[in-house]
């Protein structure tokens, strides 16, 4: 077994316990200790000579970070199930073991994507606005406020991969009818939760709410552009909390203007963080969080120990290593 004092890690962006000490037990741990991402610069000074190196969405790790992390680099462990930030060809090529933080994640941002759908329908963010501003002044009132049932409603899961599973789960629990459109059907959880499989252009067509759960990809990216969303009912409402760029948020502002659909809950963007001068935040029929799918203490935590124990199993050689393939 090789000595583990000798390896050393960079941490792009602090992370909770336990995965600091996790690494201190056996590497030289250099870890950045603002929450902010990286200047390039910076994060290419960073990386000389590390053997591994633990980044977050956000961080572009592609072939010049690996260039400057030089031959020692063999392990690039990212904090989430997503790896999208890095060139994974150019890992390969490198003989760069990547990996991620499967199975930790997945029913928290459930709860979120739930959250999101609740939030949306029934205007949450606006009425909690109107009360703060003092704005209201007449007690109960039948016509303030109106909303969408999501009980007895049609939800439309485009993904049915782990998170869009527990959706499915929830949705069930909300007495909604589920239907669900992915690569490949599973007729085992079809049959589990009672849901059905439909041609996307169906699910779009019946859906009280779609929510995405896909991962990004060349077939993904813009996967919901004008022609889906014309294919929405008007009082439809589109939930993402998968990758901002599987939306072309130029066409979803526009159909929010024209009143194509009647909302969205978004935890993604194509671009974060969102810009203020984005349209998206003046306009009133939408939910807009700040990337938070996975914000629990507890998940948080464990995500950084599942980090951490990649990186040392991958060096030392014991224990599980969640590789992406």
């Amino acid at each position: 077994m090789d000595n583990p004092q000798k390896y050393s890690v960079f941490i792009t962006r602090k992370i909770p316990e336990p995965g600091p000490t996790i690494l201190k037990k056996y590497l030289q741990v250099n870890m950045n200790p603002e929450v902010n991402i990286l200047d390039r610069k910076v994060l290419i000074k960073n990386v000389k000579n590390v053997d591994a190196l633990l980044c977050m969405l956000g961080d572009n790790i592609d072939s010049n970070v690996m260039d400057a992390a030089g031959s020692n680099l063999r392990v690039i462990s990212c904090y989430s199930v997503g790896y999208d930030h890095v060139d994974i060809k150019e890992a390969e090529k490198r003989k760069i073991i990547v990996t991620n933080t499967p199975n930790v994640l997945a029913n928290t941002t459930a709860d979120l994507t739930f959250s999101l759908i609740l939030s949306a329908a029934r205007n949450i963010v606006n009425a909690d606005s109107h009360v703060r501003k003092g704005n209201w002044k007449f007690g109960w009132t039948p016509d303030l406020f109106l909303g969408y049932d999501v009980y007895g409603s049609t939800l439309g899961i485009i993904g049915l991969g782990e998170i869009g599973t527990l959706v499915a789960k929830r949705a069930k629990g909300f007495g909604m009818e589920v239907l669900y459109y992915s690569n490949s059907r599973n007729k085992k959880i079809e049959s589990d939760l009672s849901i059905s499989y439909v041609p996307m252009e169906e699910l779009l067509q019946r859906s009280d709410f779609i929510s995405i759960h896909v991962s990004l990809n060349k077939s993904s990216f813009h996967l919901i552009d004008e022609s889906k969303i014309k294919l929405m009912k008007k009082t439809a409402f589109l939930i993402n909390t998968s990758r901002g760029k599987v939306v072309n948020e130029q066409h979803l502002i526009k159909a929010l203007k024209d009143k194509q659909i009647a909302g969205v809950g978004l935890d993604v963007y194509e671009d974060e963080p969102i810009s203020t001068s984005n349209p998206l935040i003046h306009l009133p029929q939408t939910v807009l969080l700040p990337h938070i799918g996975s914000a629990t203490f507890r998940t948080r935590s464990k995500m950084a120990e599942v980090s951490a124990n990649n990186i040392v199993n991958s060096l030392i050689g014991k224990g599980t290593v969640y590789k992406i393939k």
